[in-house]
């Protein structure tokens, strides 16, 4: 009898904590696209399809072909996705939004390796004109950043950059209105993001702890560009970062706005596209306090995401 109501009494505990927890998860967000039609496509997105003399139906179509073709692929995401806590349609959605508005796939995911192996060995930096990125981070004003987590890290230098540099004259020099990943991250050129996720480095640079921790990659090193070029080009790694942009944001929505979006594969793929979770989190979270009750909203990329669901589905 007293084991049995020690059974009885673990029980009841350990419903109590899963009530807890889930009076703690934020609303969820309702399934499908809140907009009846497709936002408007960007005509830079337009422009470059164009150029590749391919429209955005044929780009869809060939990496849905890719993802159906690639057994191997597929069993990765599903790894990966399960160690990070997440539905592994959340990746194959931003996969296919990067590839059908963003770039044009490979055939293969062995031509991806190729790429990156282009990269090794080369010797590239961060930084903006003559000034690296080390020193440009040992100027004063980012004194105060000096979180140990690489996200909190870099968000704050981040924020720090829009405060005092973006667009402003500092000790003689002109800094350019602009992200603070576009002027120091990007040495080739403006908006360039890389690999079979399509990562911009200094995102990658931010999640390099979460990485870390939970696939066992080392951390990443501003000083060493060629090393993070190398981890956002490699596709197994490239899927790690992926999956951590992805948790990093349903975390985000879910602690700051007390939203769930982790069964909209819109939404996620959406901030996929177009980053900073944490500062969208807060607006809809200040919009919510308001008494707005509105919901994140998808973009053209999440749109077609939610559209096409039933068909990514059964990739996986």
């Amino acid at each position: 009898m007293v084991k049995l109501r020690r059974i009885i009494l673990a029980l009841t505990g350990a419903l109590a904590l899963a009530s807890a927890d889930m009076a703690l998860a934020g609303s969820p967000v309702p399934e499908g696209n809140r907009n009846a039609e497709q936002p408007a496509i960007p005509g830079s997105s337009v422009r470059r399809t164009a150029a590749l003399k391919s429209s955005f139906d044929r780009k869809y179509e060939k990496v849905r072909d890719l993802l159906a073709s690639d057994r191997q692929l597929i069993a990765k995401i599903k790894k990966t996705a399960s160690a990070y806590g997440i539905d592994p349609i959340h990746m194959i959605g931003a996969l296919v939004g990067e590839h059908t508005y963003n770039v044009d796939a490979y055939d293969r995911l062995q031509s991806y390796y190729v790429k990156a192996a282009s990269y090794t060995g080369n010797s590239f930096r961060f930084g903006y004109g003559d000034e690296t990125i080390t020193e440009f981070l040992a100027r004063p004003q980012f004194g105060e950043c000096k979180q140990s987590d690489s996200y909190a890290l870099w968000t704050c230098r981040e924020d720090i950059w829009d405060k005092s540099f973006r667009g402003r004259k500092v000790d003689g020099t002109s800094f350019p209105d602009n992200r603070f990943s576009a002027v120091f991250f990007q040495p080739f050129f403006a908006g360039q993001t890389f690999g079979l996720g399509q990562i911009n480095p200094l995102t990658a640079l931010m999640l390099s702890d979460m990485v870390a921790k939970k696939s066992g990659f080392e951390k990443l090193d501003e000083k060493d560009a060629a090393g993070v070029y190398k981890a956002i080009m490699d596709p197994d790694r490239s899927l790690a970062y992926m999956a951590a942009i992805i948790r990093r944001a349903i975390d985000d929505y879910d602690d700051i706005a007390n939203v769930d979006i982790s069964s909209n594969p819109g939404i996620t793929a959406t901030l996929y596209n177009v980053g900073n979770s944490r500062d969208r989190a807060r607006r809809l979270a200040a919009q919510r306090a308001s008494g707005q009750q509105t919901w994140p909203e998808e973009n053209y990329y999440g749109w077609l995401v939610n559209d096409r669901l039933a068909e990514l589905r059964k990739l996986l």
